[in-house]
């Protein structure tokens, strides 16, 4: 069995488009859940809850307090 961390020599390393996706959205996603995050200490979410954290300019960078809501993952993911 191999130890943690080791990897076989069969896994595949990831793709060029995969590396090119994760760079450029890795900082859009770390402020997704810095806002999340910062619901959830507020009291305005809690973990598991099913719902999303909608920004209500459609920018993840904006994560003051008015522009956050909660919403349901339907409504949020369905569009403006």
């Amino acid at each position: 069995m191999p130890k943690l961390g080791d990897y076989s020599s069969s896994a595949k390393p990831r793709s060029k488009y995969q590396r090119k996706y994760n760079s450029k959205h890795r900082p859009d996603n770390a402020s997704r859940k810095r806002a999340r995050r910062m619901l959830e200490g507020s009291g305005s979410a809690k973990p598991g809850d099913g719902k999303d954290v909608d920004h209500r300019d459609g920018n993840p960078s904006n994560n003051s307090r008015k522009n956050l809501r909660m919403r349901s993952k339907s409504a949020n993911r369905s569009g403006y």
